[in-house]
């Protein structure tokens, strides 16, 4: 499945949401692409409210999904998230 997202910044980005979702029961295997927002998961369609709604929670809301505040708490959540992903890798 394809899911666009918001606030994918860095190769720690990709590599925090890999870890995230690839700890989710029934998600096979996940790809990230940064430039283009997008994370492809196979897993099963009827996982893809839980992997969003993880995705989320990491920073990186399905794109057109938050709004105001809400924007602004998800962007800081995924800086925290991308310095994770970069400690992560040293």
């Amino acid at each position: 499945m394809r899911i666009e997202v918001e606030n994918i910044k860095c190769g720690g980005c990709a590599g925090s949401i890999r870890k995230g979702l690839m700890g989710l029961d029934g998600v096979d295997a996940v790809d990230v692409d940064i430039e283009g927002g997008v994370v492809q998961v196979q897993a099963d369609d009827g996982l893809r409210p839980e992997i969003a709604q993880k995705l989320a929670a990491m920073g990186y809301p399905e794109t057109g999904t938050v709004r105001g505040l809400k924007s602004a708490g998800a962007r800081a959540k995924s800086f925290v998230s991308c310095a994770v992903g970069r400690m992560d890798k040293e």
